[in-house]
């Protein structure tokens, strides 16, 4: 009997730690900083196009209108300052719109991040509840990303933020402040990356239950619809095999995407087919947005010393930062592997505590 209990007092041990390292190991921000100026550069943009048609879309005499909005949404927690009355106003709904996208620039260039990036998720998700209807996959995806860039210091590195505190800093005669890494960093990358995996996950599901899947004919009426072609495809139905194995490994890996981006060995191969898939529906059906706004999403799972090593390692390539890194982040895993032992020290000793 103490072995057993020994045995699961262990496995408990063992899993404490996996979480507590999981969650609450500091982590350098530059993914989120990259997510932030690839993600914002998107809300940018997608939010640009509605000012060519903007009355026609959210004005009092739009498509949808505020009342028939508000009726699609009845009974449920959606919000948008889009409803209230005084939307109804040229003058006011303009003004709305530029503020938006002087935050949504804002966020891309990294200019009050910390503020701006609550801003975003913010304004991102009332457009999405005012615009019912004319929204799909892109906005969903903006939002979710935005959700996540406003938990973490996405402000840090490659930003306004930055160059106003290294230039602060210098006035003062002082080194440059250092960039840490925070829990927050790791917090707001995990949570994207579930949240990610629960996406694709129920997505698979999804195509799992429709019976052009498994007939492995749903690519083919997905290349051969007009609506969505922007090349011409229809040639594939000269190889009817390719059709069905490009149903089937996107079925598949759609669907376990979730159990193979974890471990190390098969993450290549997600990543991989993300690209190549997601690439795919921007090169050839005409949802260039929708798709590099997938594949910036993935970015999630790149480790932040890989995604600084090659854009600092590229920028310095091209002459702009001969210098190399800066020398206050190169301490940065040493102080990642103290805290990573300070935290399995402390779960540990709770863990052995007697009630």
């Amino acid at each position: 009997m103490n072995t057993v209990v020994a045995s699961v007092k262990h496995w408990s041990q063992d899993w404490g730690v996996a979480w507590s390292r999981f969650w609450f190991t500091p982590a350098q921000p530059h993914t989120l900083a990259l997510l932030r100026i690839l993600a914002g550069g998107m809300m940018f943009y997608t939010h640009l196009v509605w000012t060519l048609h903007l009355g026609a879309f959210l004005g009092p005499n739009s498509w949808v209108t505020r009342e028939a909005s508000l009726k699609l949404h009845e009974d449920t927690y959606a919000w948008s300052y889009w409803w209230l009355g005084l939307t109804d106003s040229p003058l006011v709904m303009w003004t709305l719109h530029l503020v938006a996208l002087a935050v949504f620039a804002m966020l891309t260039l990294g200019l009050f991040t910390r503020v701006v990036s609550v801003l975003a998720w913010f304004m991102a998700v009332a457009y999405c509840h005012r615009l019912v209807g004319a929204m799909f996959g892109l906005d969903q995806t903006n939002t979710m990303i935005a959700m996540y860039l406003m938990l973490g210091p996405a402000g840090a590195v490659w930003s306004i933020d930055r160059w106003r505190a290294t230039r602060r800093a210098a006035r003062a005669g002082e080194a440059p402040p250092v960039v840490h890494s925070t829990v927050s960093a790791n917090v707001a990358t995990r949570l994207l990356q579930l949240h990610l995996c629960i996406v694709y996950l129920f997505g698979g599901i999804g195509k799992m239950r429709g019976e052009l899947w498994w007939d492995g004919s749903a690519l083919w009426y997905a290349l051969a619809n007009y609506e969505y072609q922007s090349l011409v495809m229809t040639w594939v139905i000269q190889a009817p095999w390719l059709i069905a194995l490009l149903s089937a490994v996107t079925m598949f890996w759609e669907t376990f995407y979730c159990f193979m981006v974890w471990p190390r060995l098969t993450r290549p191969i997600a990543l991989g087919l993300a690209f190549f898939i997601h690439g795919g529906i921007a090169a050839f059906m005409g949802m260039i947005t929708f798709g590099l706004a997938m594949i910036f999403a993935n970015l999630a799972f790149v480790p932040p010393e890989t995604v600084r090593s090659l854009v600092e390692g590229r920028l310095n390539r091209k002459g702009r930062g001969g210098q190399g890194a800066p020398p206050e982040t190169s301490e940065t895993p040493l102080v990642r592997q103290r805290t990573a032992r300070r935290i399995r020290e402390t779960v540990s000793a709770r863990l052995r505590t007697p009630n």
